[in-house]
């Protein structure tokens, strides 16, 4: 019989463990690669949100770049456009974009969900939304500055002994790490009890949870309405530290991008994601550097691969081979 107690807390010690070593890596690397893998981080704050909903309830959204970019544009336009004091500004961007992005999730995810929109209707519906959402920004200049995005976004600030101040490479890093953290573990936290077996449960027989007494309806939207302002979240924080957000932060080709990092980490993990967003981001950085258009085509290849060689994703792939090696050094 498996002991869920310690593997709970072997999991809690390793991911502690990983970000401990993640937090020291402003010590250790040069900006860029600081600001790279902060970027990237921002970026699995949206794979986190996406593996939330498809991975707990089977919904797949296609739109959900739209949430990231919700919140991207709600920081930039509220620095840029407003002219509020930089101090406050982006925080102000910040909760107005992850407000947005959560009252849109909700519109969009009653009508969808209680409507009974399920599967591939779903994801159709979702891949609208990002459609859309990528017109209105490219097409509403005056506030959105159109093809050419919006740039000097102000960062985040803290306050000091000399008042508030900007963060600093270093700090804007290790808040998007302790954002992503947060996220990761209060998910984890949440669905590894009853209330994931009841997610759980509507994944494998909706109709089956609903005669057991279960609002399989809300506990989708509830859902749909946190990954999204998780993801919007991510795109905040994205534009917060970038300085700038551009059309490519919304619509269908990062939509499809958060899939692909879903897929390749393994659905419903988590962890995988993560580790799959900043793999594949890091990979796409070097591959582009030498031509980006071969880039096309190992992504392609990389998601066949997935699919073929690790259904599961790379974790579960992982997990295997090590299960492996101890049973190998067992018979020894």
């Amino acid at each position: 019989m498996i002991d869920r107690s310690n593997n709970h807390r072997a999991i809690l010690a390793s991911a502690a463990a990983v970000v401990i070593l993640l937090a020291f890596v402003p010590g250790f690397f040069g900006e860029y690669a600081v600001a790279a893998l902060r970027d990237a981080l921002a970026f699995a704050l949206l794979a986190v949100s996406l593996d939330f909903l498809w991975g707990k309830t089977g919904l797949l959204s296609f739109g959900h770049a739209a949430f990231f970019g919700a919140g991207a544009y709600g920081v930039g336009v509220i620095s840029v456009k407003t002219g509020l004091d930089p101090a406050i500004a982006s925080w102000v961007g910040l909760a107005v974009g992850v407000g947005i992005a959560a009252v849109l999730s909700f519109v969009v995810g009653y009508f969808l969900i209680f409507g009974g929109v399920r599967g591939p209707y779903f994801t159709i519906v979702t891949l609208a939304l990002a459609v859309i959402s990528g017109h209105i920004v490219v097409g509403w200049g005056e506030v959105t500055g159109g093809d050419a995005g919006l740039i000097g976004i102000h960062a985040l600030h803290v306050p000091s002994a000399s008042g508030a101040v900007p963060l600093s490479g270093a700090g804007q890093y290790w808040l998007v790490l302790g954002v992503l953290t947060a996220c990761t573990g209060g998910i984890w936290w949440l669905c590894r009890g009853r209330y994931g077996q009841v997610l759980q449960a509507m994944q494998d027989n909706e109709l089956r949870a609903r005669a057991l007494g279960h609002n399989t309806a809300a506990n989708m939207l509830v859902v749909f309405v946190a990954s999204a302002a998780i993801a919007a979240l991510g795109g905040g924080l994205y534009g917060a530290s970038v300085g700038f957000v551009a059309p490519d932060a919304v619509g269908t080709i990062l939509s499809v991008q958060a899939i692909v990092w879903v897929a390749i980490g393994g659905r419903g993990t988590l962890a995988g994601p993560i580790l799959a967003t900043v793999l594949v981001i890091w990979l796409e950085q070097r591959i582009s550097s030498i031509d980006t258009r071969i880039w096309p085509l190992v992504i392609g290849a990389l998601f066949i691969l997935s699919v073929f060689v690790f259904p599961d994703g790379i974790l579960a792939r992982f997990k295997v081979l090590l299960r492996g090696q101890r049973e190998k050094r067992g018979a020894k």
